[in-house]
């Protein structure tokens, strides 16, 4: 071989092989690669809207908020935000719709968004190497994408937590959840907080997740309630479907007045609780977990004065709804990710996501832990590695609110993940 092509060959390995270390940086921009233009940053937040399911409207409502505000501030670091929103419709081409549209937009990240169907929207995401800041936390995909960078411990936590709060409560439990991918690991995880509490596994009662008619899986649930003295717990887990449940619980049998009700933050809601009679609700004395203080804390202030200033009279947006918080949590990451930034700098989706990979001690003003998402940081859950705050609060509907339960401080769940087997 000439000491030409020895030189050629060498120079083509080379930049193969810097071209790949670059891609693994994330450094540089490199084509098709989402970005910044003109100083304006450009991201996307996606929530299911009108469907006959679960519903968000308020995640893409507070982040239309939050833009607002800080582009009254000046924007973040010297960039003005603009905000894309997106209706997931509850369906996997949906979320497939959603992601495709922040690529064709160039947008740096996705923040504070809902959705089931992870698979459908994360692997697009994936190839154009957008980051997923502060998903809801409904789908197994946002605790294992290297993309994903979560808030809160999602579905694994509050099932886990929900299963200790009724553990030491009750001597039978009963689930109501979705037949569906998604909610096939709920009883898993609900089982592992029971275990660390040494009481049975609960009965798995499954319904169609846009149900109108929850009368069969009332009546499971009923007979799984005892008429003894042991004490019976029925925890729904539906989303807006939860109280078209416990309302054909509460009809089918009288038994039920016997029997602890409990549900997730998300499923119930003060909103709910509101609607359905406030001290006369039917969910006065239910049992609920969550990732965050209760709605009143102080800490929510900052938040529930943006919704004030920029969303006056927005009924979609609640600032006691866990969706709105989230996606709240969400954009206080990617402003303070931002910051940390030199100011000035072009902002791509693969430069934010190497300062997601390197971050330490994210602050969210005191509403999470602190925050990162570093290789040391990956948790022993299996299938859930990415769970970064494995914090849940436990709440109880005292005269019409929710409020902390007395006696249950907040509860670090992650041990309790990593002894539960893994959702098949």
């Amino acid at each position: 071989m000439t000491n030409r092509r020895r030189t050629a060959t060498f120079t083509r390995t080379f930049l193969a092989t810097a071209m790949g270390a670059c891609l693994v940086a994330g450094c540089g921009t490199l084509p098709g690669d989402a970005g910044d233009s003109g100083g304006t940053l450009t991201v996307m937040t996606f929530a299911p809207i009108g469907t006959k399911a679960t519903n968000m409207p308020g995640m893409p409502g507070m982040a239309k908020a939050y833009e607002r505000w800080v582009n009254a501030k000046g924007g973040i670091n010297g960039h003005k935000l603009r905000v894309l929103t997106c209706n997931e419709k509850n369906t996997p081409t949906g979320a497939a719709d959603c992601a495709r549209e922040a690529i064709a937009e160039k947008a740096v990240a996705v923040v504070g968004s809902y959705s089931q169907h992870g698979r459908a929207y994360m692997a697009p995401l994936e190839a154009e190497g957008i980051p997923f800041i502060g998903g809801y936390g409904v789908s197994s995909e946002e605790f294992q994408s290297p993309l994903s960078y979560p808030v809160n411990g999602g579905q694994p936590v509050l099932l886990a937590g929900a299963g200790h709060q009724l553990g030491r409560a009750c001597s039978k439990v009963s689930l109501v959840r979705p037949d569906t991918l998604a909610g096939d690991a709920l009883p898993v995880l609900l089982n592992a907080g029971l275990k660390a509490n040494n009481v049975p596994e609960a009965a798995d009662i499954r319904a169609a997740e846009d149900s109108a008619d929850f009368a069969p899986q009332a009546r499971e649930a009923l007979a799984n309630v005892s008429t003894g003295k042991e004490r019976s717990c029925v925890a729904a887990v539906l989303g807006e479907r939860t109280e078209t449940f416990f309302d054909a619980f509460r009809r089918s049998d009288g038994r039920h007045a016997k029997a602890q009700i409990s549900s997730v933050l998300g499923s119930v809601s003060q909103s709910l609780v509101d609607r359905t009679g406030g001290k006369e609700s039917p969910f006065e004395g239910a049992y609920l977990t969550s990732w965050y203080p209760v709605s009143t804390d102080p800490l929510w202030e900052p938040m529930r004065k943006v919704i004030s200033e920029q969303a006056f009279g927005d009924d979609t947006l609640d600032p006691d709804d866990s969706g709105a918080q989230t996606t709240w949590i969400a954009y206080t990451v990617l402003n303070e990710m931002v910051r940390r930034l030199d100011r000035g700098e072009d902002i791509t989706a693969r430069r934010l996501t190497r300062a997601l990979n390197q971050a330490e001690n994210v602050e969210t003003g005191g509403l999470t832990p602190d925050l990162s998402w570093r290789y040391q940081d990956l948790r022993a859950v299996a299938g859930f590695p990415r769970i970064s705050n494995g914090r849940v609060t436990f709440q109880i509907v005292r005269s019409g609110r929710l409020v902390a339960q007395p006696g249950e401080q907040t509860l670090d769940m992650t041990s309790t993940l990593e002894q539960a087997p893994r959702p098949t």
